[in-house]
Protein backbone atom coordinates (compact mmCIF):
# COMPACT_ATOMS: atom_id res chain seq x y z
CA UNK A 1 0.00 0.00 0.00
CA UNK A 2 1.40 3.38 -1.01
CA UNK A 3 0.79 6.50 1.05
CA UNK A 4 1.59 10.09 0.21
CA UNK A 5 4.49 11.56 2.21
CA UNK A 6 3.34 13.58 5.23
CA UNK A 7 5.55 16.28 6.72
CA UNK A 8 5.63 15.85 10.48
CA UNK A 9 6.95 19.40 10.72
CA UNK A 10 3.70 20.63 9.23
CA UNK A 11 1.75 18.68 11.82
CA UNK A 12 3.89 20.13 14.59
CA UNK A 13 3.34 23.62 13.21
CA UNK A 14 -0.41 23.07 13.32
CA UNK A 15 -0.16 21.81 16.89
CA UNK A 16 1.88 24.83 17.91
CA UNK A 17 -0.70 27.13 16.39
CA UNK A 18 -3.36 25.54 18.59
CA UNK A 19 -1.48 25.11 21.86
CA UNK A 20 1.53 27.36 21.58
CA UNK A 21 3.79 24.40 22.49
CA UNK A 22 5.20 21.71 20.25
CA UNK A 23 7.55 18.78 20.91
CA UNK A 24 9.19 16.74 18.19
CA UNK A 25 11.14 13.56 18.87
CA UNK A 26 12.86 11.57 16.16
CA UNK A 27 13.43 7.79 16.39
CA UNK A 28 16.50 7.16 18.48
CA UNK A 29 16.22 10.45 20.37
CA UNK A 30 16.41 9.93 24.11
CA UNK A 31 13.18 10.60 25.95
CA UNK A 32 15.07 12.30 28.78
CA UNK A 33 16.18 15.06 26.42
CA UNK A 34 19.90 14.26 26.59
CA UNK A 35 21.66 15.71 23.58
CA UNK A 36 18.68 17.91 22.75
CA UNK A 37 19.18 21.55 21.97
CA UNK A 38 17.87 24.06 24.48
CA UNK A 39 14.88 26.04 23.20
CA UNK A 40 15.86 29.17 21.37
CA UNK A 41 14.84 32.53 22.85
CA UNK A 42 13.53 35.02 20.34
CA UNK A 43 12.29 38.59 20.80
CA UNK A 44 8.54 39.04 21.14
CA UNK A 45 6.88 40.66 18.13
CA UNK A 46 3.96 42.37 19.84
CA UNK A 47 3.36 43.94 23.26
CA UNK A 48 0.51 45.88 24.85
CA UNK A 49 0.47 48.46 27.65
CA UNK A 50 -2.30 50.30 29.48
CA UNK A 51 -1.93 53.52 31.49
CA UNK A 52 -4.57 54.68 34.02
CA UNK A 53 -6.19 58.09 33.99
CA UNK A 54 -4.94 60.66 36.47
CA UNK A 55 -8.16 62.55 35.86
CA UNK A 56 -8.76 66.28 36.04
CA UNK A 57 -6.78 68.26 38.59
CA UNK A 58 -6.02 71.97 38.55
CA UNK A 59 -2.27 72.55 38.53
CA UNK A 60 -1.41 68.88 37.92
CA UNK A 61 1.50 68.20 35.60
CA UNK A 62 1.74 64.75 34.00
CA UNK A 63 4.53 63.45 31.78
CA UNK A 64 4.29 60.28 29.69
CA UNK A 65 7.54 58.50 28.82
CA UNK A 66 8.05 55.51 26.50
CA UNK A 67 11.13 53.36 25.88
CA UNK A 68 12.26 50.10 24.30
CA UNK A 69 15.78 48.85 25.14
CA UNK A 70 17.99 47.70 22.29
CA UNK A 71 17.80 43.95 21.75
CA UNK A 72 21.32 42.46 21.97
CA UNK A 73 22.63 40.09 19.35
CA UNK A 74 22.51 36.45 20.54
CA UNK A 75 25.82 35.07 21.72
CA UNK A 76 25.31 31.66 20.11
CA UNK A 77 25.60 32.92 16.58
CA UNK A 78 22.03 31.97 15.65
CA UNK A 79 21.17 35.44 14.39
CA UNK A 80 22.38 34.53 10.93
CA UNK A 81 19.28 32.37 10.52
CA UNK A 82 16.92 34.99 11.90
CA UNK A 83 14.90 37.07 9.45
CA UNK A 84 15.39 40.82 9.47
CA UNK A 85 13.31 42.57 12.11
CA UNK A 86 10.85 45.19 10.90
CA UNK A 87 11.18 48.68 12.41
CA UNK A 88 7.73 48.46 14.01
CA UNK A 89 5.62 50.99 15.94
CA UNK A 90 4.98 51.77 19.62
CA UNK A 91 2.09 54.16 20.22
CA UNK A 92 -0.07 55.15 23.17
CA UNK A 93 -3.52 56.58 22.40
CA UNK A 94 -6.34 57.91 24.60
CA UNK A 95 -8.82 55.29 25.73
CA UNK A 96 -12.35 55.70 24.40
CA UNK A 97 -13.98 57.05 27.58
CA UNK A 98 -12.50 59.97 29.50
CA UNK A 99 -12.27 60.22 33.28
CA UNK A 100 -15.47 61.76 34.73
CA UNK A 101 -15.00 65.50 35.05
CA UNK A 102 -17.03 68.46 36.25
CA UNK A 103 -19.15 70.04 33.54
CA UNK A 104 -17.41 72.82 31.71
CA UNK A 105 -19.19 75.23 29.44
CA UNK A 106 -17.44 75.63 26.08
CA UNK A 107 -16.25 79.06 25.04
CA UNK A 108 -18.89 80.89 22.93
CA UNK A 109 -16.76 80.66 19.80
CA UNK A 110 -15.79 77.00 20.26
CA UNK A 111 -17.73 73.79 19.78
CA UNK A 112 -17.60 71.14 22.51
CA UNK A 113 -14.56 68.88 22.21
CA UNK A 114 -15.20 65.54 20.53
CA UNK A 115 -14.81 62.45 22.67
CA UNK A 116 -12.56 59.81 21.05
CA UNK A 117 -14.42 56.60 20.25
CA UNK A 118 -17.92 58.13 20.21
CA UNK A 119 -20.25 59.00 17.34
CA UNK A 120 -19.34 62.68 17.57
CA UNK A 121 -15.59 62.06 17.52
CA UNK A 122 -13.01 60.00 15.64
CA UNK A 123 -12.96 56.27 16.29
CA UNK A 124 -9.17 56.23 16.39
CA UNK A 125 -7.59 59.02 18.38
CA UNK A 126 -4.22 60.41 17.43
CA UNK A 127 -1.34 58.96 19.47
CA UNK A 128 -0.31 60.86 22.57
CA UNK A 129 3.13 59.31 22.44
CA UNK A 130 4.94 57.49 19.62
CA UNK A 131 8.34 55.85 20.00
CA UNK A 132 10.72 56.10 17.07
CA UNK A 133 13.58 53.65 17.71
CA UNK A 134 14.94 51.30 20.40
CA UNK A 135 17.40 52.81 22.84
CA UNK A 136 16.05 56.37 22.86
CA UNK A 137 13.19 57.30 25.22
CA UNK A 138 10.47 59.75 24.20
CA UNK A 139 8.57 61.97 26.64
CA UNK A 140 5.60 64.32 26.23
CA UNK A 141 3.57 66.36 28.75
CA UNK A 142 -0.16 65.82 29.11
CA UNK A 143 -2.21 68.80 27.92
CA UNK A 144 -3.28 71.06 30.77
CA UNK A 145 -4.49 69.23 33.86
CA UNK A 146 -6.08 66.40 31.86
CA UNK A 147 -4.36 63.02 31.73
CA UNK A 148 -6.65 60.39 30.16
CA UNK A 149 -6.24 56.63 30.28
CA UNK A 150 -4.04 55.37 27.45
CA UNK A 151 -4.05 52.17 25.41
CA UNK A 152 -0.98 51.17 23.44
CA UNK A 153 0.60 48.52 21.26
CA UNK A 154 4.19 47.98 20.17
CA UNK A 155 5.23 45.78 17.26
CA UNK A 156 8.35 44.28 15.69
CA UNK A 157 11.63 45.88 16.84
CA UNK A 158 9.88 48.15 19.35
CA UNK A 159 7.99 45.35 21.14
CA UNK A 160 10.70 43.50 23.16
CA UNK A 161 10.91 45.14 26.59
CA UNK A 162 8.62 48.05 25.73
CA UNK A 163 8.11 50.16 28.86
CA UNK A 164 6.02 53.27 29.54
CA UNK A 165 5.52 55.44 32.60
CA UNK A 166 3.34 58.32 33.66
CA UNK A 167 4.62 60.72 36.30
CA UNK A 168 2.33 63.34 37.84
CA UNK A 169 3.02 66.18 40.25
CA UNK A 170 -0.06 67.21 42.26
CA UNK A 171 1.08 70.42 43.98
CA UNK A 172 -2.20 71.30 45.68
CA UNK A 173 -5.04 69.75 47.63
CA UNK A 174 -5.37 67.51 50.65
CA UNK A 175 -3.47 64.69 48.94
CA UNK A 176 -0.73 66.65 47.14
CA UNK A 177 1.75 64.09 45.90
CA UNK A 178 4.12 62.76 43.30
CA UNK A 179 2.37 59.93 41.45
CA UNK A 180 4.28 57.41 39.37
CA UNK A 181 2.88 54.42 37.50
CA UNK A 182 4.55 52.00 35.14
CA UNK A 183 1.94 51.24 32.49
CA UNK A 184 0.85 47.60 32.74
CA UNK A 185 0.12 44.73 30.40
CA UNK A 186 -3.51 43.57 30.24
CA UNK A 187 -4.46 40.54 32.29
CA UNK A 188 -7.29 38.61 33.93
CA UNK A 189 -6.30 38.35 37.63
CA UNK A 190 -4.83 41.03 39.94
CA UNK A 191 -4.19 41.37 43.70
CA UNK A 192 -3.85 44.73 45.49
CA UNK A 193 -2.94 44.40 49.18
CA UNK A 194 -2.65 47.87 50.74
CA UNK A 195 -5.84 49.55 49.54
CA UNK A 196 -8.26 51.19 51.99
CA UNK A 197 -11.82 52.46 52.41
CA UNK A 198 -11.10 54.29 55.67
CA UNK A 199 -12.16 57.83 56.41
CA UNK A 200 -9.56 60.23 55.00
CA UNK A 201 -8.63 57.84 52.18
CA UNK A 202 -9.87 58.21 48.61
CA UNK A 203 -8.68 55.07 46.82
CA UNK A 204 -9.76 54.48 43.23
CA UNK A 205 -9.46 51.22 41.32
CA UNK A 206 -8.72 52.04 37.68
CA UNK A 207 -9.64 49.52 34.99
CA UNK A 208 -8.69 49.91 31.32
CA UNK A 209 -10.01 47.63 28.55
CA UNK A 210 -7.61 47.43 25.56
CA UNK A 211 -9.89 45.42 23.29
CA UNK A 212 -12.70 46.31 20.89
CA UNK A 213 -15.23 44.20 22.81
CA UNK A 214 -16.53 44.84 26.36
CA UNK A 215 -14.93 43.09 29.33
CA UNK A 216 -16.70 41.98 32.50
CA UNK A 217 -14.74 42.27 35.75
CA UNK A 218 -15.43 41.01 39.27
CA UNK A 219 -14.12 43.03 42.23
CA UNK A 220 -13.60 41.40 45.61
CA UNK A 221 -12.54 43.25 48.79
CA UNK A 222 -10.99 41.32 51.68
CA UNK A 223 -10.54 42.95 55.07
CA UNK A 224 -9.19 41.69 58.39
CA UNK A 225 -12.28 39.51 58.84
CA UNK A 226 -12.30 38.11 55.32
CA UNK A 227 -14.45 38.88 52.32
CA UNK A 228 -16.43 42.11 52.59
CA UNK A 229 -20.00 42.36 51.43
CA UNK A 230 -20.25 44.97 48.72
CA UNK A 231 -22.86 46.97 46.87
CA UNK A 232 -21.45 46.28 43.43
CA UNK A 233 -23.66 44.33 41.02
CA UNK A 234 -22.49 40.88 40.04
CA UNK A 235 -19.99 41.62 37.28
CA UNK A 236 -18.83 45.10 36.26
CA UNK A 237 -18.92 45.91 32.53
CA UNK A 238 -15.82 47.72 31.26
CA UNK A 239 -16.60 49.30 27.87
CA UNK A 240 -14.50 48.41 24.85
CA UNK A 241 -11.33 50.47 24.58
CA UNK A 242 -12.22 52.53 27.65
CA UNK A 243 -10.98 53.43 31.10
CA UNK A 244 -13.20 53.06 34.17
CA UNK A 245 -12.39 54.42 37.68
CA UNK A 246 -14.18 52.94 40.72
CA UNK A 247 -14.09 54.63 44.14
CA UNK A 248 -13.54 51.71 46.53
CA UNK A 249 -15.44 53.30 49.41
CA UNK A 250 -18.62 53.15 47.31
CA UNK A 251 -18.40 49.37 47.15
CA UNK A 252 -18.82 48.77 50.88
CA UNK A 253 -20.17 50.55 53.92
CA UNK A 254 -17.30 49.23 56.03
CA UNK A 255 -14.35 51.50 56.80
CA UNK A 256 -11.30 49.34 56.21
CA UNK A 257 -7.91 50.84 57.13
CA UNK A 258 -6.20 47.93 55.37
CA UNK A 259 -7.75 45.84 52.63
CA UNK A 260 -6.84 43.62 49.71
CA UNK A 261 -8.64 44.12 46.42
CA UNK A 262 -8.84 41.31 43.91
CA UNK A 263 -9.85 41.88 40.29
CA UNK A 264 -10.70 39.02 37.93
CA UNK A 265 -12.37 39.03 34.55
CA UNK A 266 -15.13 36.74 33.32
CA UNK A 267 -14.70 37.89 29.75
CA UNK A 268 -11.99 39.93 28.12
CA UNK A 269 -8.87 41.49 29.61
CA UNK A 270 -8.17 44.66 31.57
CA UNK A 271 -5.30 46.64 32.96
CA UNK A 272 -5.73 47.36 36.66
CA UNK A 273 -4.06 49.65 39.20
CA UNK A 274 -5.16 51.41 42.40
CA UNK A 275 -4.59 55.11 43.05
CA UNK A 276 -4.32 55.83 46.77
CA UNK A 277 -4.79 59.23 48.37
CA UNK A 278 -4.70 60.12 52.06
CA UNK A 279 -5.55 63.48 53.59
CA UNK A 280 -2.33 65.17 54.66
CA UNK A 281 -0.09 62.26 53.63
CA UNK A 282 -0.11 62.31 49.83
CA UNK A 283 -0.51 59.09 47.92
CA UNK A 284 0.66 57.17 44.87
CA UNK A 285 -0.28 54.44 42.45
CA UNK A 286 -0.41 50.95 43.99
CA UNK A 287 0.59 48.36 41.39
CA UNK A 288 -0.55 44.74 41.61
CA UNK A 289 1.39 42.34 43.79
CA UNK A 290 3.24 39.50 42.13
CA UNK A 291 1.24 36.27 41.87
CA UNK A 292 0.76 34.44 45.20
CA UNK A 293 4.04 32.83 46.29
CA UNK A 294 5.43 31.24 49.44
CA UNK A 295 8.39 33.66 49.40
CA UNK A 296 7.94 37.30 48.45
CA UNK A 297 10.35 40.22 48.11
CA UNK A 298 9.55 43.95 48.38
CA UNK A 299 12.70 45.83 47.34
CA UNK A 300 13.73 49.43 47.91
CA UNK A 301 12.66 50.80 51.30
CA UNK A 302 14.28 54.26 51.48
CA UNK A 303 16.85 54.85 54.21
CA UNK A 304 14.87 57.84 55.52
CA UNK A 305 11.47 56.13 55.67
CA UNK A 306 9.67 57.30 58.80
CA UNK A 307 7.02 54.56 58.69
CA UNK A 308 6.68 51.19 56.98
CA UNK A 309 3.44 49.20 57.05
CA UNK A 310 3.14 45.64 55.75
CA UNK A 311 -0.15 44.38 54.32
CA UNK A 312 -0.32 40.66 53.47
CA UNK A 313 -3.00 38.11 52.50
CA UNK A 314 -2.99 34.33 52.15
CA UNK A 315 -5.53 33.77 49.33
CA UNK A 316 -5.98 30.02 49.75
CA UNK A 317 -7.54 27.85 52.43
CA UNK A 318 -4.41 27.53 54.60
CA UNK A 319 -3.03 29.97 57.16
CA UNK A 320 0.49 31.30 56.58
CA UNK A 321 3.26 31.63 59.14
CA UNK A 322 6.02 33.81 57.72
CA UNK A 323 9.51 34.75 58.81
CA UNK A 324 10.20 38.42 58.08
CA UNK A 325 13.69 39.64 57.31
CA UNK A 326 15.16 43.00 56.34
CA UNK A 327 17.83 42.68 53.65
CA UNK A 328 20.12 45.65 54.41
CA UNK A 329 23.57 46.62 53.03
CA UNK A 330 25.15 44.49 55.75
CA UNK A 331 23.00 41.37 55.42
CA UNK A 332 19.54 40.06 56.30
CA UNK A 333 18.30 40.52 59.87
CA UNK A 334 15.14 39.51 61.67
CA UNK A 335 12.70 42.23 62.70
CA UNK A 336 12.69 42.71 66.45
CA UNK A 337 9.14 42.14 67.65
CA UNK A 338 8.03 40.94 64.23
CA UNK A 339 10.22 37.91 63.63
CA UNK A 340 7.11 35.91 62.70
CA UNK A 341 4.01 37.15 60.90
CA UNK A 342 0.88 35.00 61.15
CA UNK A 343 -1.75 35.38 58.43
CA UNK A 344 -5.21 33.83 58.60
CA UNK A 345 -6.46 32.34 55.33
CA UNK A 346 -8.51 34.82 53.31
CA UNK A 347 -8.02 37.64 55.82
CA UNK A 348 -5.93 40.76 55.29
CA UNK A 349 -3.24 41.19 57.94
CA UNK A 350 -1.50 44.52 58.53
CA UNK A 351 1.65 45.00 60.61
CA UNK A 352 3.06 48.41 61.53
CA UNK A 353 6.83 48.02 61.26
CA UNK A 354 7.70 51.61 62.12
CA UNK A 355 11.22 52.86 61.42
CA UNK A 356 12.70 49.49 60.54
CA UNK A 357 15.53 50.77 58.32
CA UNK A 358 17.18 52.89 61.06
CA UNK A 359 18.91 55.08 58.52
CA UNK A 360 19.90 52.34 56.08
CA UNK A 361 18.11 51.28 52.88
CA UNK A 362 16.59 47.82 52.81
CA UNK A 363 14.16 45.33 51.34
CA UNK A 364 11.59 43.18 53.10
CA UNK A 365 11.71 39.42 52.48
CA UNK A 366 8.95 37.07 53.69
CA UNK A 367 9.69 33.33 53.83
CA UNK A 368 7.81 30.35 55.29
CA UNK A 369 8.60 30.05 58.99
CA UNK A 370 8.63 26.27 58.53
CA UNK A 371 10.06 24.91 55.23
CA UNK A 372 7.44 22.17 55.12
CA UNK A 373 4.56 24.68 55.28
CA UNK A 374 4.85 26.85 52.21
CA UNK A 375 1.63 28.90 51.91
CA UNK A 376 1.39 31.35 48.98
CA UNK A 377 0.74 34.99 49.90
CA UNK A 378 0.44 38.40 48.26
CA UNK A 379 1.89 41.47 49.96
CA UNK A 380 2.77 45.15 49.71
CA UNK A 381 4.39 47.87 51.78
CA UNK A 382 3.10 51.36 52.49
CA UNK A 383 6.10 53.68 52.81
CA UNK A 384 5.94 57.12 54.46
CA UNK A 385 8.69 59.73 54.27
CA UNK A 386 8.68 63.02 56.14
CA UNK A 387 6.74 64.09 59.21
CA UNK A 388 3.77 66.30 60.00
CA UNK A 389 2.57 68.35 57.05
CA UNK A 390 5.60 67.21 55.04
CA UNK A 391 4.55 63.55 54.88
CA UNK A 392 4.31 61.71 51.57
CA UNK A 393 3.37 58.10 50.75
CA UNK A 394 4.42 55.47 48.22
CA UNK A 395 3.95 51.69 47.85
CA UNK A 396 6.17 48.69 47.16
CA UNK A 397 4.23 45.58 46.06
CA UNK A 398 5.82 42.15 46.12
CA UNK A 399 7.60 41.78 42.81
CA UNK A 400 9.31 39.14 40.71
CA UNK A 401 13.03 39.23 39.91
CA UNK A 402 14.65 41.28 37.16
CA UNK A 403 15.33 38.06 35.27
CA UNK A 404 17.06 38.65 31.96
CA UNK A 405 16.19 42.34 31.80
CA UNK A 406 13.94 45.09 33.17
CA UNK A 407 13.69 48.84 32.59
CA UNK A 408 12.45 51.95 34.39
CA UNK A 409 11.87 55.23 32.59
CA UNK A 410 11.58 58.94 33.45
CA UNK A 411 14.74 59.02 35.55
CA UNK A 412 16.19 62.44 36.34
CA UNK A 413 19.76 63.72 36.72
CA UNK A 414 19.14 64.05 40.47
CA UNK A 415 16.69 62.34 42.79
CA UNK A 416 16.92 58.86 41.24
CA UNK A 417 17.90 55.85 43.39
CA UNK A 418 18.14 52.25 42.17
CA UNK A 419 17.68 49.50 44.77
CA UNK A 420 19.10 46.04 44.01
CA UNK A 421 18.38 43.08 46.28
CA UNK A 422 19.88 39.57 46.11
CA UNK A 423 17.83 37.72 48.76
CA UNK A 424 19.40 34.28 48.34
CA UNK A 425 22.68 34.23 46.39
CA UNK A 426 25.27 36.78 45.32
CA UNK A 427 24.68 38.29 41.90
CA UNK A 428 26.15 40.67 39.37
CA UNK A 429 24.03 43.02 37.27
CA UNK A 430 24.66 45.43 34.43
CA UNK A 431 22.91 48.80 34.55
CA UNK A 432 22.62 50.83 31.34
CA UNK A 433 21.56 54.47 31.26
CA UNK A 434 20.06 55.28 27.86
CA UNK A 435 20.41 58.47 25.90
CA UNK A 436 18.26 61.29 27.22
CA UNK A 437 14.90 62.24 25.75
CA UNK A 438 16.55 65.40 24.42
CA UNK A 439 20.17 64.28 24.16
CA UNK A 440 23.05 62.58 25.93
CA UNK A 441 25.44 59.63 25.63
CA UNK A 442 24.57 56.24 27.18
CA UNK A 443 26.51 55.05 30.24
CA UNK A 444 27.01 51.52 31.60
CA UNK A 445 28.05 50.24 35.01
CA UNK A 446 28.11 46.83 36.70
CA UNK A 447 27.29 46.12 40.35
CA UNK A 448 27.91 43.09 42.55
CA UNK A 449 25.31 42.43 45.23
CA UNK A 450 26.30 40.15 48.11
CA UNK A 451 23.91 37.39 49.13
CA UNK A 452 21.14 38.56 51.44
CA UNK A 453 21.85 42.27 50.97
CA UNK A 454 20.36 45.39 49.39
CA UNK A 455 22.41 47.95 47.51
CA UNK A 456 20.83 51.40 47.05
CA UNK A 457 22.92 53.12 44.38
CA UNK A 458 22.90 56.34 42.47
CA UNK A 459 22.74 54.90 38.94
CA UNK A 460 24.87 56.05 36.02
CA UNK A 461 23.70 59.20 34.27
CA UNK A 462 24.15 59.76 30.52
CA UNK A 463 26.96 62.18 29.71
CA UNK A 464 25.54 65.50 28.54
CA UNK A 465 22.03 64.50 29.64
CA UNK A 466 19.15 66.58 28.39
CA UNK A 467 15.68 65.63 29.55
CA UNK A 468 15.02 62.33 31.33
CA UNK A 469 16.47 58.88 30.62
CA UNK A 470 15.79 55.15 30.97
CA UNK A 471 17.57 52.61 33.16
CA UNK A 472 17.87 48.98 32.05
CA UNK A 473 19.00 46.32 34.54
CA UNK A 474 20.31 42.95 33.25
CA UNK A 475 21.32 39.95 35.32
CA UNK A 476 24.89 38.99 34.38
CA UNK A 477 25.44 36.12 36.83
CA UNK A 478 24.12 34.65 40.06
CA UNK A 479 20.78 35.85 41.26
CA UNK A 480 17.89 36.22 41.34
CA UNK A 481 17.91 40.00 41.78
CA UNK A 482 14.86 42.09 42.72
CA UNK A 483 14.91 45.81 41.96
CA UNK A 484 13.01 49.07 42.31
CA UNK A 485 13.53 52.69 41.31
CA UNK A 486 12.79 55.61 43.61
CA UNK A 487 12.24 59.07 42.13
CA UNK A 488 12.32 61.91 44.68
CA UNK A 489 11.17 65.42 43.73
CA UNK A 490 10.83 67.41 47.00
CA UNK A 491 8.50 70.38 46.71
CA UNK A 492 7.42 73.05 49.18
CA UNK A 493 8.68 71.18 52.23
CA UNK A 494 6.99 67.93 51.18
CA UNK A 495 9.18 64.86 50.62
CA UNK A 496 7.49 63.93 47.34
CA UNK A 497 8.59 60.57 45.98
CA UNK A 498 7.38 57.54 44.06
CA UNK A 499 8.64 53.95 43.79
CA UNK A 500 8.33 51.51 40.87
CA UNK A 501 9.47 47.89 40.89
CA UNK A 502 11.38 46.32 37.98
CA UNK A 503 10.14 42.78 37.21
CA UNK A 504 11.36 40.91 34.11
CA UNK A 505 10.12 42.63 30.94
CA UNK A 506 9.51 39.27 29.20
CA UNK A 507 11.00 40.68 26.03
CA UNK A 508 11.85 37.21 24.72
CA UNK A 509 9.95 33.95 24.42
CA UNK A 510 11.19 30.39 24.39
CA UNK A 511 10.72 28.69 21.00
CA UNK A 512 11.22 24.89 20.77
CA UNK A 513 13.80 23.86 18.17
CA UNK A 514 12.82 20.95 15.87
CA UNK A 515 15.83 18.66 15.48
CA UNK A 516 14.98 17.59 11.99
CA UNK A 517 12.01 17.21 9.70
CA UNK A 518 10.60 13.71 9.51
CA UNK A 519 8.43 12.17 6.82
CA UNK A 520 6.22 9.13 6.80
CA UNK A 521 7.64 7.17 3.88
CA UNK A 522 6.03 4.56 1.66
CA UNK A 523 5.54 1.17 3.31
Amino acid sequence: MNRAPLSVLAAVTALAAITGIAALTAPGDRADGAGAKAPARLPVERAGLLCPSVGHSEGAKTTYTSFTPPTPEPADGTDGNRPAVRPGTAELRPAGAPFPAPERKPAPDKAPAAVPGTDDGPRRAEPVLALKAPGTPVAVPAPGGDAPALVGTATAALAPGWTAQQTTVLPNGRARALLGAACTAPGTDFWFPGASTAKGRQDYLHLVNPDDTPAVADIEILGRDGRVRGTLPDGLPVPAGAGLPVLLSTLTAEELPDATVRVTTRTGRVGAVVRTAEDGAGGDWLAASAAPSATVVMPGIPADATSVRLVVLAPGDADAELRAGLASPGGTFGLVGHETVRVKAGMTTAVELGDITRGEPGSLVLRPAEPGRATPVVAALKIVRGTGKGRETAHIPATGPVGDRASAVDNRATGTTLSLTAPYWAARVRVTASTGTEGGTPAVREYRIAAGTTAAVTPPVPAGLKGSYALTVETVSGGPVHASRTLALPRGGVAMFTIQTLPDDHGTVSVPTARRELSVLDD
